[in-house]
């Protein structure tokens, strides 16, 4: 009989970010390496999303990264080329941990809708699967 092998660590997960409430309005922080377990290469937000348009619809080979819903809602679709989820981000303290290699799009953007992004690497097209079939090759072959 053969030991069972353990779970692979969770390509994607939730994160809670601090909160400091106060009567003045509340207050969040992100540090790098505590809340964003890696260091901070980049940042960049989406805004101004037009009703029913998707963004990204790409995976990273070695990128990663950390999505929060700043203003508004949207929401997140997750693919690892196993299984996949769809994550609603609708508060400023939770933020959305994504691994490399998992494919995501993301939609439904609310009106005055925010999406901040905090990632681990600098731009670099050579990082991106943007063919779904090429990222679903690449994931078969890791697992």
């Amino acid at each position: 009989m053969e030991s069972p092998q353990p779970n692979p660590a969770p390509l994607w997960r939730l994160v809670e970010l601090p909160i400091i409430p106060e009567p003045r309005g509340n207050l969040t922080y992100i540090e790098g390496q505590r809340e964003v377990p890696f260091d901070i290469a980049r940042v960049y937000y989406l805004y101004d999303v037009p009703g029913g348009a998707t963004r990204a619809g790409h995976a990273h080979r070695e990128l990663q990264q950390m999505l929060i819903a700043v203003s508004g809602s949207f929401t997140v679709h997750l693919d690892d080329g196993a299984r996949t989820e769809s994550v609603s981000l609708n508060r400023s303290y939770w933020a959305l941990l994504i691994s490399p290699m998992v494919w995501r799009v993301i939609d439904n953007f609310s009106s005055g809708a925010v999406c901040l992004s905090i990632v681990s690497h600098h731009f670099d097209e050579g990082d991106y699967y943007r063919d779904y079939d090429e990222f679903f090759a690449a994931a078969k072959a890791l697992r």
